[in-house]
């Protein structure tokens, strides 16, 4: 026998099982999306890498990104986020949109990371974008979003929280303690890791960086103050609105959320399990510059990104997956010999022109394995169409979960089933 063939290391197959929890993530992200009024959207699995080079940061693109040489000869990458391909689609067909965009989207991506738990190289990703507004209310409902999401499925302040902080007021901060805005981005990447790394090899780091080690001990007095946010008019308001909105319990300040990527020009925040056993959920923030970056006119966005993996488990460990039968078919007709094809078949015609949900069994076998077949795919009803139902004009319907059955007319068959269904 031939070995089988592996799947791609830090890939995951998605059988029926786990494609119904995917299907259930996205039925909650798209209404929670669309009661804020975002539209749905989707962009190129393929990018030029040049997109990502210019705007991602070199950590994304020299070790994360997929990259490489198409037959053309051009480098491209497969997509490692989707912030830049949204710049590049704005910037390209600017006077045909209407501001304020309100776009959202949930699509697969890539990074070449080390696959462990809470990370794949292939996952996920729902993105909330609103562009063409500097609003500190557009800030705040753009992390609303986010928290009603969460909220949504199930989970609660007390199990998760959303960090804030703002790229804009730590610019000061780290200006007011000696650090120039040349090395403000070797800052911003420290602070990134401050939670990452031991504090010896944090420092380490830090002063590689170029910073000296006054400045780091400084910079590490600075993440404890967790007060500083009040001497903020910026992250004061954000606080403010999102408690207009109804979310404000979600949100905390957290001076070590400076999120990794160059763009971010605002408020950023993070959300994470309350017990920090497991890595982001998701993140996101404002980018003031990035469209006029891909060359388009200059638009300012504010917007995050949610992964499936790391939602996935915290859904599992707090309990709020609800149990889901990747099965969703409502009745199954059997088969007994050449003599039932045509009935069967009709019959079940007839009832997915009603909207239900129905399977033929594909094959003759003995009526004991189409039961057992339906009980364990979990299908509430079997109608049993043999040949001394096919000679009186009627079929037997049997309910599994409690075992009643009864014989009906063929007329009847439509109705009696709805009135079943509607009764569980």
């Amino acid at each position: 026998m031939a070995e089988i063939i592996r799947s791609v290391k830090g890939t995951r197959d998605f059988y029926p099982d786990q494609m119904a929890f995917r299907t259930w993530l996205y039925n909650h992200l798209r209404l929670v999306a669309e009661r804020y009024g975002y539209q749905e959207w989707e962009a190129p699995i393929l990018e030029t890498l040049e997109l990502y080079a210019a705007k991602s940061g070199d950590e994304l693109v020299k070790e994360q990104a997929f990259v490489f040489e198409d037959r053309g000869g051009s480098l491209v990458a497969l997509r490692p986020e989707l912030t830049p391909s949204l710049a590049r689609m704005v910037a390209q067909h600017r006077q045909q949109l209407n501001l304020p965009l309100r776009w959202w989207s949930f699509g697969p991506f890539w990074r070449y990371e080390r696959p462990q738990k809470g990370r794949a190289r292939e996952f996920f990703q729902w993105n909330v974008d609103l562009l063409g507004s500097t609003s500190l209310n557009a800030d705040a409902e753009v992390a609303s979003v986010a928290a009603s999401l969460l909220s949504s499925i199930g989970l609660t302040p007390d199990e998760v929280v959303i960090r804030v902080n703002s790229r804009q007021f730590m610019e000061l901060r780290v200006a007011e303690i000696g650090i120039t805005k040349d090395f403000q981005p070797a800052a911003f990447r420290l602070i990134d890791r401050v939670d990452k790394l031991a504090q010896s090899k944090w420092l380490d780091y830090g002063q590689r960086l170029g910073l000296s080690y006054s400045q780091l001990t400084a910079l590490i007095e600075m993440l404890d103050d967790t007060d500083q946010w009040r001497d903020s008019e910026e992250l004061c308001e954000f606080f403010q609105i999102t408690e207009y909105m109804g979310t404000k319990e979600w949100f905390e300040f957290d001076p070590r959320i400076v999120r990794g990527l160059d763009y971010y020009t605002g408020v950023v925040y993070e959300a994470r399990d309350r017990f920090a056993k497991h890595r982001a959920i998701l993140g996101g923030g404002r980018y003031d510059n990035l469209v006029s970056e891909v060359g388009g006119d200059p638009i300012s966005g504010t917007g995050f990104a949610m992964g499936d993996v790391v939602i996935q488990l915290i859904a599992q460990e707090f309990e709020v997956i609800p149990d889901i039968n990747p099965c969703r078919t409502q009745i199954l007709v059997t088969l007994f010999g050449d003599e039932s094809i045509v009935q069967s078949n009709n019959i079940a015609s007839e009832l997915r022109q009603n909207d239900l949900r129905v399977e033929v069994y594909p094959d003759v076998v003995k009526l004991k394995s189409q039961l057992r077949y339906a009980d364990r795919q979990g299908i509430p009803i079997v109608i049993v169409l043999g040949p001394d139902e096919i000679e009186a004009g009627e079929v037997s319907i049997k309910q599994l979960v409690t075992g009643e059955q009864s014989n009906i007319p063929l007329a009847r068959v439509v109705q009696t089933v709805r009135k079943i269904l509607e009764s569980e």
